[in-house]
Order: structure tokens, then C-alpha cells, then sequence
């Protein structure tokens, strides 16, 4: 057996540009790098006529006081890294490596032409409770550090950002600690020139919530809201109202039951004006505790009914978005079945009446009890699978211990220069939730595509597979 620290990744063609976006997957710059910018904020420029998103940047030496990476996209889907928009310095009281620099959100002031940065500052304790506020005459940056500040005397955790299209008039909200004379969620509107926030307009009281963001419609605004569990995952909420003052609704669930809001917490919502169609995104993190650094991204469409009042998420392996129309489609993929893979050594099929075709792929333990997906249908370019699992953890027991991962190599074609690392985040009991790879499979139908377990820091478990699906190469 292979440990995760032994294993041997294959170094893959990662393509320059990307058509699709695909929630939890890997995602490049057209630099080859992997996209580091968790807590986002998206901002679309008008002068520059791009998406340009701002995130945290995390290292496994500084996983909080990193700075603020910056990438921009006319798309969506292929990004082009900016560099740091805000960098730490060695010694600051706010912005050193040592600090917390979290959920950054930028927006331009049409009255003095400038860009402001604003987000979550700290120390390492979390004893601050600050908001941090930068300034840039342009929108990638550099940012210049202005003062971390106390937002109208109360503290401040999570931080969001939102600018009515009405008016043009932003809000900071921000939930206000943890302790108990805190547990409050805050709408605090700021000056027109973004330097500082003018007054509260609505509190959420003792929900006990953060990660907090806003979206409008023509009728309604949606505030959604993640519990607090750190960097685990939960099942999101959301609360509707006729105005930003409120009043507002009592908390909703937004995603399937016990999909903890298929693993990912709030950050974000971004709303695509199109000629055809105004579509929203959920922009969330899949939080990774064992290396916050190396977090995945969902993003996913918003699906809004105004009459019924209900805001919800589906689960898309992978879509197609057009940014200039506002429509998005659904990508089909091609499905094989645990029913019909090949088990080796202690791996087994078990009968499971929430499965594909009643069967689920259990006991891959270790690269000695595999199983394999045979006649497989490939493009001979790098294409995405997406691999359905459950793991039925520990988290859902008293006194048990949540392991946010599962960890899998998986061979393309028995060739083991072509292994990847396959992460998959506990599941409840019963509940198939996806994560995708980028592989390379022959033309044809004649690939392989196997599956044994890794070392996670406690065994050598692979979740149990429902199916895989294998989507179209992008053209």
C-alpha cells in the first residue's frame, strides 16, 4: 500500500483555457496554477469589462494571513491570475502573515474613482474583530492598507458585501462574535465613497450565524447564511424580504437535507445581468480542515421561485455558462455503474436501496482491494469524471469525530504514471455526493479507470462508490 505522502501524481497537460465550470474540481489559471482565492467576492468591472475575483490566499505555513490574491475572467471559466491585490507585511498589527485576512470584497466609488477592499481582520486568537479597509486607484491593485476599525463600535466576524442595483448604495454585513452578547448578523449600510459604514439597518438576532451574502431580484432580496462549525459543513440557509430593512423571513434550508449544502459553506452570491436571462450563483468554499489551503470552490446556479417565496441549490458535476446571455446548460456525461465494475481483493458490492441499480462499491482498503470501471468511453483529451460516493462517517455519532475526507488513487489504463489523488468529504449515512478528476482517457471505449484507498491520517479507506461519469472533452 501507498501512503498520500509517498504517492506519485502524474504531472498532466492542464489545458489553458476551460469552457465548463465544475464545482469541486481543480481549478487552473491559464497559467498552469491552481486557483488559490478562498472567502471570495466577484466584482464586475465596468471599465475594464471583466469579472475580477479577490480571495484569500493560503499557504500551509500561513492558511489565514496569506493576503488577497486577485484573478479576472470575461467568462467565468478560464482565469488569469492578477498576482497578490493585498500582500502581508512582516511586523503589521493587521495584515502580517500572522494575522487573519479573511472574505475579502472589493467595489468601485463612482465619487472618487477609486476601489475599495474591505474584509475580516484579526489576530490569531480571533481577539481583534475588525473590519480591514484597503484603497486602489485600480481595480487589481496593489491595495494600500487604510486602518482596521471596530464597524460602529461592535465586532465583526465574517465579512460580505452587498451593492443594491437600485440605487448603487453598498452594505457591509458581518455576523458580530461568538459570545453571548454577540450571535447577531448585521446589514450596516456604507458612506457613498466606500470609506466607512454609516449605520445599522437590519439585525439578524441570535441566529448564531455567519458568511453572510445578499442577492436581489426585482421583487425580493435573499440573504443566505452558513451555521457556525468552522470548517465543516452545514446546511446553508437562507431568509427572503420585500426590502433590505426587512422584515425579514424565518431561516430556510437551500440544498437537499443532509447534503450539508453538498459540503461547501457560503461566501458569495453573483448575479449575471444577460440579454436572455439574469441568472445568480451560489459562490462557496469546500472547505478542507485538514489543509484549509488546498480548499476546493462550488459554485452553482440559483434557482428562485418569487410566487412559492423559495430559493434553492442543485447539484451540476459540470455546466456551461454564458456570461453574455445569462443562460447556462447542463452538460451531459456518460454513466457506468458499480453493478457493472470488477472488484478485486477485499472490495465487494453490497446491496443498497439508495444506489444505482440497488449496488454501491464497498471495502476499498488500500491499492490491494481495487475495483475497476471497464470499457470506458474516452475522447483521447483531458475530459472530467465526476466519482458518486458515500462515506457514512463518524460526524453524525455523539462524541464522534468528523474526517472531512476520504482519500483514493485512481489509474487511468493500469499505467501508473497516470495516478491521481481522488479527495471525497464525509457523506451522512445514505447521501451520494460527487467529486470530480481531470483525466486523460484514450479515444475509444476501451479504457480502465480504477480505484483503490490511500492513507487519510487514521486508515487506509476509500469511500464507497455508487458510479462514476464521464463528461465530454471541452472544445
Amino acid at each position: 500500500m501507498r501512503s498520500l505522502h509517498t504517492f506519485l501524481v502524474a504531472l498532466l497537460a492542464i489545458p489553458a483555457t476551460s469552457k465548463y465550470i465544475v464545482p469541486g474540481g481543480r481549478w487552473h489559471d491559464t497559467n498552469g496554477s491552481v486557483i488559490n482565492a478562498h472567502g471570495a467576492g466577484i466584482t464586475f468591472d465596468q471599465k475594464s469589462g471583466r469579472f475580477w475575483w479577490f480571495g484569500e490566499y493560503k499557504t500551509e505555513d500561513h492558511p489565514e494571513g496569506g493576503g488577497v490574491s486577485v484573478y479576472s475572467s470575461d467568462n467565468l471559466s478560464t482565469w488569469t491570475s492578477g498576482g497578490m491585490a493585498l500582500a502581508p507585511i512582516e511586523g503589521h498589527p493587521y495584515i502580517s502573515p500572522e494575522n487573519v485576512i479573511q472574505r475579502p470584497k472589493v467595489a468601485y466609488s463612482a465619487e472618487t474613482d477609486d476601489y475599495h477592499m474591505w474584509w475580516h481582520a484579526d489576530n490569531s486568537t480571533y481577539g481583534l474583530l475588525l473590519q480591514g479597509h484597503a484603497v486602489s486607484d485600480t481595480i487589481n491593485g496593489p491595495y494600500t492598507f487604510v486602518d482596521a476599525v471596530a464597524p460602529l463600535g461592535n465586532w465583526s466576524q465574517d465579512f460580505g458585501m452587498f451593492t443594491d442595483y437600485k440605487d448603487g448604495r453598498s452594505y457591509a454585513l458581518y455576523s458580530n462574535g461568538d459570545s453571548a452578547n454577540g450571535r447577531d448578523v448585521y446589514i450596516s449600510s456604507i458612506n457613498s465613497n466606500l470609506t466607512a459604514l454609516e449605520k445599522p439597518i437590519y439585525r439578524f438576532p441570535k441566529f448564531d450565524l455567519e458568511a453572510p451574502t445578499i442577492l436581489q431580484t426585482d421583487k425580493s432580496y435573499w440573504a443566505l447564511m452558513s451555521h457556525k462549525t468552522g470548517y465543516r459543513p452545514n446546511n446553508v440557509v437562507a431568509f427572503r424580504a420585500d426590502s433590505l430593512i426587512g422584515p425579514w423571513s424565518q431561516p430556510f434550508i437551500v440544498a437537499p437535507l443532509n447534503t450539508r449544502t453538498f459540503n461547501s459553506q457560503s461566501t458569495f452570491t453573483l448575479q449575471i445581468s444577460g440579454t436572455k436571462k439574469t441568472t445568480h450563483l451560489y459562490i462557496g468554499d469546500q472547505w478542507d480542515s485538514n489543509s484549509v489551503w488546498d480548499s476546493r470552490y462550488i459554485w452553482l446556479p440559483i434557482q428562485i421561485d418569487e410566487e412559492k417565496k423559495t430559493l434553492s441549490l442543485d447539484w451540476y458535476d459540470v455546466y456551461d455558462l454564458n456570461v453574455k446571455t445569462g443562460e447556462w446548460t447542463p452538460i451531459k456525461g456518460k454513466s457506468y455503474s458499480a453493478k457493472n465494475a470488477k472488484t478485486k481483493g477485499d472490495a465487494y458490492k453490497q446491496e443498497a436501496n439508495f444506489a444505482t441499480d440497488d449496488v454501491i462499491l464497498t471495502g476499498i482498503y488500500g491499492n490491494d482491494s481495487t475495483v475497476t470501471f471497464e470499457n470506458v468511453e474516452g475522447d483521447g483529451k483531458p475530459q472530467w469524471v465526476s466519482f458518486y460516493y458515500q462515506t457514512g462517517g463518524t460526524p453524525d455519532r455523539i462524541g464522534g469525530s468528523w474526517q472531512l475526507r476520504r482519500v483514493s488513487s485512481v489509474i487511468v489504463n493500469g499505467d501508473p504514471s497516470t495516478t491521481q489523488t481522488l479527495y471525497q468529504r464525509d457523506t451522512h449515512k445514505g447521501i451520494i455526493l460527487s467529486t470530480p478528476l481531470q483525466l486523460t482517457l484514450k479515444k475509444g471505449k476501451k479504457n480502465t479507470i480504477s480505484v483503490g484507498g490511500l492513507y487519510n491520517g487514521f486508515d487506509y479507506k476509500g469511500a464507497d462508490l455508487d458510479r462514476i461519469v464521464v463528461y465530454p472533452a471541452e472544445e
